[in-house]
């Protein structure tokens, strides 16, 4: 009797203390629409015991029911979903709503404090410091890794055109953007498409399957559950080997270039005289903030992002243009006809920067896959007070999560919305003009992806590589039904990307 008593009245002053600490959120919360939530738990029991696709498909039957702001409740959490394009406009073009949502705590643990992540003064400071890695001039640096690579790629891909057979190319494209992004972030190669079962691989695969686990799973969301599930010690497995590795590899490069201090060489060439290319690690040695050089630890953490930026969002973006080539031949000839137009029939020519920003109507392929399939499918910032937008109240604490990808198929904002046509982003219209923010497959304002040149030149390069040598095909059986995600950090395809290949002759 006596415990009982206890229990009861400790939940009653649970429910009296958050409901103190919530009061404005339950007050502008209940103004939105939304499902209907219970005391504590909120809307949790929506997604208890979902599958990755059946989490996509809640979401997506709450996005058609509610409207384009709702609020959700996972216990005391509130989290306000945007679809609409002025709302999105008055968030992400304001400098005021820069701190990321709950959800990028799931990514500290890897990335530190780095440009995803961090936030305020750091966050301002590292990125007036790292925009210039992206100037075209440094792009060239990587152009030619971007080659190689996607040579590689290639030779890995022979065998299936050879045989004819439905394959699923996501796992290859991951383990080339993998290479590219090492090779270009570290200056070093881990060969993931020859070595696919590297200790270094599998470790960023088991931290990325980890972040995604937290991302729709509720009881992994929270700390204290998180922190004594298998979940934890898994993470702190592949984190001892992620930040080991970068680890090394800025120590080794650190003493390389101070040896070539010693020695008064060109750190940029080599003994031969040759020019060696530039890695984005070389950037942030020779960088300063405040007047002092950057930390190992501040080098990591930006290094950890550009490798957990840079390998699974083109992987999204890649696969799902080729899914969407084999089944539009009449898209995939006119992409092909281009890139002979611009590069020639020499498949073994490198090709240049200049080449790649050629290609406008394979740009124009990518931004229309991008409108399907955003690589980053939703993205969220914390408000820190009290807001207005379009008439709006969002209370602080609350996340705001912006979903492109609910945006991009949205017939208010593009016209077939499910109809593949990329000739819909060659001239800019009216809607275009008027919703500016309806395309965010990079988000958008102060804190816009910042790789995105570096991500559309990567994925010319090796689009351009592959429809030389192949001809990309519809799987013979092609899965029925609706299309099914997961949707998390990153956009993936339930049941991959089946596809067929036939060699050029």
């Amino acid at each position: 009797m006596i415990l009982a008593l206890t229990v009861l009245l400790g939940t009653i002053g649970l429910a009296v203390y958050l409901y103190r600490k919530f009061a404005d959120a339950l007050y502008y919360a209940s103004k939105l629409d939304g499902p209907k939530g219970y005391p504590l738990i909120g809307n949790a029991l929506l997604f208890v015991n979902k599958s990755p696709p059946e989490f996509f498909f809640t979401v997506r039957d709450l996005v058609q029911q509610s409207g384009k702001c709702f609020r959700l409740w996972l216990g005391p959490e509130l989290l306000i979903v945007v679809t609409d394009a002025k709302v999105a406009e008055g968030i992400l073009s304001s400098p005021k709503y820069i701190e990321k949502s709950s959800e990028y705590d799931f990514i500290r643990p890897w990335l530190g404090e780095g440009l995803l992540t961090g936030t305020n003064k750091k966050w301002f400071a590292f990125r007036k410091i790292i925009t210039p890695s992206f100037h075209f001039k440094i792009l060239e640096e990587f152009v030619d890794i971007f080659d190689q690579q996607s040579s590689i790629f290639i030779n890995q891909l022979k065998p299936k055109a050879v045989s004819g057979e439905t394959f699923d190319v996501f796992p290859m494209v991951t383990l080339c953007a993998l290479d590219v992004i090492c090779e270009s972030a570290m200056g070093t190669k881990v060969n993931a498409q020859i070595r696919s079962d590297s200790e270094y691989v599998k470790a960023v695969k088991e931290i990325t399957y980890i972040i995604h686990v937290r991302t729709y799973d509720v009881m992994a969301r929270y700390n204290f559950m998180f922190n004594i599930s298998s979940y934890r010690r898994r993470q702190d497995k592949a984190l001892k080997v992620l930040h080991g590795y970068t680890n090394s590899v800025i120590q080794s490069r650190r003493a390389t270039v101070a040896q070539q201090k010693i020695n008064t060489t060109d750190e940029q060439e080599n003994d031969v005289g040759v020019r060696k290319k530039v890695a984005f690690l070389d950037m942030l040695l020779q960088a300063t903030i405040d007047g002092r050089p950057l930390t190992d630890l501040e080098i990591r953490e930006e290094v950890d992002t550009f490798m957990f930026e840079g390998h699974d969002t083109t992987t999204s973006a890649i696969s799902f243009l080729l899914y969407r080539l084999a089944k539009h031949p009449e898209v995939q000839q006119k992409v092909y006809d281009e890139i002979v137009s611009v590069i020639g029939s020499d498949r073994k020519r490198p090709v240049s920067l200049a080449q790649l920003n050629e290609l406008r109507y394979l740009e124009l392929v990518i931004k229309e896959t991008l409108r399907l399939y955003p690589s980053v499918p939703f993205f969220g910032r914390k408000m820190l007070e009290h807001s207005e937008i379009e008439g709006i109240t969002f209370p602080a604490g609350a996340n705001i999560i912006l979903m492109p990808f609910f945006m991009g198929r949205d017939p208010e904002y593009f016209d077939d919305p499910l109809d593949f046509r990329p000739e819909r982003f060659a001239v800019e219209s009216s809607a275009e003009k008027a919703n500016p923010y309806r395309y965010i497959p990079f988000s958008a304002g102060p804190r816009n992806c910042i790789g995105q040149k570096f991500a559309m030149a990567e994925i010319k390069s090796l689009i351009s590589k592959v429809l030389r040598y192949y001809t990309v095909l519809p799987p013979e059986k092609e899965h029925t039904g609706e299309e099914s995600f997961i949707c998390e950090m990153i956009l993936r395809p339930t049941f991959g990307i089946p596809i067929r290949l036939s060699e050029r002759k």
